[in-house]
């Protein structure tokens, strides 16, 4: 398959996955943004430093479960039916959903914010079992183009939820998201079982467990370098996302307009790179083009800090039209889109390569392991980033920063090791 199947959506082993992770992508968007906007229009309209503060809360909240459970979510996706676990999660899933509906109800962000937790350990023990069951229903040759598939939707589905819970009003979005929920436990039902293949003692010390499921991806070659990417990747995408707002009001002098254009840019070209690299591969799991597809993601961003910095205000509260209009911003736009789509040429092999090169019987702890690190990681770079920026570096100048550093990255990435072996099957 050296192209993007798309005829695997329309196949029971593939369609029915692919569907539910796209619903939980943008369920968990959409119950984040509905809160957020509950509380920056209504709750706190007059109090914006409690909307910012509730904004740094939700974010923990949601990824507090990651750092708790993914060793005993690994543990139990390797241990049990990969299939059956997916519908207990999506059952649990419509349960936080209607909670949710009445949070909104009501209102009450206590409510809402113990459903947010909900939605990170549900997303906590979802992570592992949507890649770690892919080998166990597609072909050594379909796995590739499955993945990016799967990176594709993701990112498709994140940027409808953000932009679904900015556009609607937040008892309507608990609505929709209670209508996901139940779509996404009906695909579930559908998915073929997917058997443990092996013995798998579950450690219930969530530390024990955190520290077995770190042990396990440190044995097969390469994926501790292919974890190393992952990670990274998401963790600069994370501060680049989270620099768009004060970007475009500071730096480019627009209005939330061109926040939500850069957003579609970003996902929509992570997307297209997602299904790009399958046709370069042909198929393969090969790390072939991931440390020049790294090397560009880190020029890119250096080059983000000059055209930022040499970027002109023409009309200022600019609007998408206006801002479009500006010469500079061409050059702007196609960093942003150039970093999204070296970024999906880039992950897609290396979670690949986590996929094949794991023993079966670890497959989900490896990529559970790979959640841990993406969370530690993503957390320790955006607080590095915003202490920078508190003590007065701007925006543009922290895209050079990660640029910068982005540099060794790819280069220690040289060493995956590139044979396109099948290990395990």
């Amino acid at each position: 398959m050296s192209a993007p199947d798309f005829s695997l959506l329309a196949k029971r082993r593939y369609g029915p996955l692919f569907a539910v992770q796209f619903l939980n992508a943008m369920n968990d968007n959409l119950l984040k943004f509905a809160l957020l906007f509950l509380a920056n229009f209504t709750l706190y309209r007059d109090q914006p430093d409690k909307a910012a503060a509730l904004a740094t809360i939700a974010t923990g909240v949601f990824i507090l479960p990651y750092f708790l459970f993914s060793g005993l979510a690994g543990q139990m996706a390797d241990a049990w039916d990969k299939a059956r676990l997916i519908r207990w999660v999506k059952g649990i899933e419509v349960g936080i959903m209607v909670l949710a509906l009445a949070g909104f109800l009501l209102p009450s962000l206590p409510v809402l914010l113990v459903c947010l937790f909900g939605m990170g350990l549900h997303s906590t023990v979802f992570g592992p079992v949507k890649y770690s069951i892919l080998p166990q229903h597609l072909r050594p040759h379909e796995l590739m183009g499955g993945t990016g598939l799967v990176e594709a939707g993701t990112f498709v589905a994140i940027l409808s939820g953000q932009l679904l819970g900015s556009l609607i009003a937040p008892l309507h979005a608990g609505i929709v998201a209670t209508v996901l929920a139940i779509a996404g436990f009906v695909m579930a039902r559908r998915i073929p079982d997917a058997p443990p293949m092996g013995t798998v003692k579950i450690d219930r010390n969530p530390l024990r467990s955190l520290w077995g499921v770190l042990k396990a991806a440190h044995g097969p070659r390469g994926i501790w370098l292919a974890i190393t990417g992952i990670s990274w990747f998401f963790a600069i995408g994370a501060v680049i996302l989270s620099q768009f707002p004060p970007l475009v009001s500071g730096t480019l002098g627009a209005t939330a307009g061109v926040v939500t254009l850069f957003l579609a840019i970003f996902s929509l070209f992570v997307a297209i790179g997602s299904l790009l690299v399958n046709r370069l591969l042909k198929g393969k799991v090969s790390a072939r083009y991931v440390p020049a597809a790294g090397l560009a993601l880190a020029l890119l961003q250096i080059d983000l800090w000059w055209s930022c910095t040499h970027f002109s205000v023409v009309t200022p509260g600019a609007g998408v039209r206006e801002f479009v209009a500006t010469p500079d911003s061409w050059r702007l736009m196609a960093d942003l889109a150039g970093i999204a789509l070296f970024g999906g040429i880039f992950v897609v092999p290396l979670y690949a390569i986590l996929q094949t090169r794991s023993p079966p019987d670890k497959r989900s702890q490896v990529i559970a392991a790979n959640n841990i690190v993406n969370a530690v990681v993503t957390v320790a770079l955006v607080a590095l980033v915003t202490t920078m920026l508190g003590a007065g570096m701007g925006v543009p100048a922290s895209f050079a920063a990660l640029g910068i550093v982005s540099l060794p990255v790819a280069v220690a990435l040289l060493r995956l090791p590139d044979d396109g072996v099948w290990p395990f099957r």
